[in-house]
């Protein structure tokens, strides 16, 4: 299945050969080396606590577009094998689908549930990841993207129990964008906002974005969240906005917040409807999950804001 927006398009799903991405309209002459790709995907690959047992090596085949570190003008293919699959976990769920998850709505809309969540899994921001770095390496240097998970003195031991429970638990990423040039976006349909929004949503499992002071600033006097000019270049005392004022950059940094929901796959049973029994009856999940995927989704974000930053540059 192909999945496009603007430069990029997605390929392949979680338990196909491969998952893959073709990125368009890249000038030719940019340097990319094998280490740019190993910094961004070691960031999201499984391995630390609370993250799924599957291991794929996630070594990029570039099939087209960049040769010897160089990119030559042609649309970029780049291709991950699916090496590390288990279809047999997934076999149940097209009679009784998960709570939480795509199943059902995989059912209703293309009449069947893929194996590993298919177009809808986690899988698939690996690609989002590799065409981000094609994309840093061709914007501006003074351009900067950083996506951090946020913890707090809690949240290792919330982590613990969750894990001890067969349970999951959700995080918040920030991010932050310095060197956006004043101007970018458009009022109402084409915001800087909404762009951003729409790849961030495009994330398996985020529940909510906030830009700023965010929802804080329905509890804000105006004063205290206005954001004074201080000079000629727009630069401003405060940062409440986020960056963005009447859907265009204005100069400042970018920052924006993003809830992760907890993982829907548990080992933990729960009760929900099984159609090929039409009742209700009790479920495990099995197979390899992430007790909180959060964990390995700051390089993704960074993913979305690079792309949504790119095409605001280029529209």
């Amino acid at each position: 299945m192909r999945m496009t927006f603007g430069d990029i398009t997605l390929l392949g799903a979680s338990h196909s050969p491969f998952v893959g991405v073709d990125i368009a309209n890249i000038p030719a002459g940019i340097r990319i080396g094998d280490e740019d790709f190993e910094q961004a995907l070691s960031r999201r690959r499984s391995g630390a606590k609370g993250t799924t047992p599957r291991r794929e090596a996630d070594l990029p085949l570039i099939e087209r577009g960049i040769a010897e570190g160089v990119t030559t003008g042609a649309t970029i293919r780049i291709l991950f094998a699916n090496n590390d699959t288990r279809p047999a976990d997934y076999s149940r769920f097209e009679s009784q689908p998960r709570p939480g998850h795509a199943d059902y709505v995989s059912r209703i809309k293309y009449g069947k549930v893929f194996p590993g969540g298919g177009i809808f899994s986690g899988r698939m921001t690996l690609p989002l990841v590799a065409a981000s770095v094609v994309l840093k390496a061709a914007m501006p240097p003074s351009v900067s993207i950083c996506a951090q998970l946020e913890r707090d003195e809690n949240f290792d031991r919330r982590l613990d129990a969750a894990i001890a429970a067969g349970d999951s638990i959700g995080a918040t990423v920030r991010c932050e964008c310095r060197g956006v040039p004043a101007g970018l976006g458009e009022p109402f349909f084409d915001s800087l906002e909404g762009t951003i929004a729409r790849l961030v949503f495009a994330i398996p499992g985020v529940r909510g974005i906030e830009f700023g002071d965010g929802f804080a600033a329905s509890a804000m006097l105006g004063s205290s969240h206005n954001d004074p000019i201080v000079d000629a270049e727009g630069h401003t005392s405060r940062n409440g906005a986020g960056g963005i004022n009447g859907g265009i950059s204005n100069g400042n940094p970018i920052v924006f917040r993003v809830a992760f929901k907890p993982t829907s796959s548990i080992s933990r049973e729960q009760r929900t409807f099984d159609f090929s029994a039409g009742e209700v009856k009790a479920m495990k999940t099995a197979g390899r999950h992430d007790a909180c995927f959060a964990l390995r989704t700051p390089p993704v974000v960074e993913a979305a804001a690079t792309i949504a930053l790119w095409t605001a540059m280029h529209s």
